[in-house]
């Protein structure tokens, strides 16, 4: 699948992206950058942005990325591990994602991403490890 199909807004509402309004900013190979609004469909029961909420923001930010380093007619990626230290609460507003290469390998990437508030505060920390996996014929 190509990037314009992938990206397409279409496309993006049937998914989880859709459904958390997730919107993405900036898509280059060194960085990606997207936003979630804080509300009903991303808190927890406490009115807190819930943790799950995050990491599924960072992971997607963090596919996407990866996805922009490959050859998209021989190889795809998929996530193989996340994990995310949630460092402050947030009950509403916008988070945004901000995810950088830590390694860009043939088999395997690993990206940072940092998900910030408004003021540019620390939300949430988290790392994406990639696989690069080659299309079958």
């Amino acid at each position: 699948m190509q990037l314009e199909q992938i990206m397409s807004k279409e496309h993006l509402e049937q998914t989880l992206i859709g459904t958390l309004g997730i919107e993405f900013q900036e898509l280059t190979k060194e960085r990606v950058v997207c936003t979630m609004p804080v509300g009903p469909k991303t808190h927890q029961p406490l009115g807190l942005l819930h943790g799950g909420a995050s990491v599924a923001l960072a992971e997607t930010a963090a596919s996407i990325a990866a996805f922009l380093n490959v050859n998209p007619e021989t190889h795809y990626t998929v996530g193989l591990e996340i994990n995310a230290n949630h460092i402050r609460g947030k009950r509403d507003g916008i988070v945004t994602a901000i995810a950088t290469p830590l390694h860009i390998g043939r088999s395997t990437m690993v990206w940072n991403i940092d998900i910030v508030d408004e003021q540019q505060r620390q939300i949430c920390i988290s790392r994406c490890t990639m696989a690069v996996v080659e299309q079958k014929k």
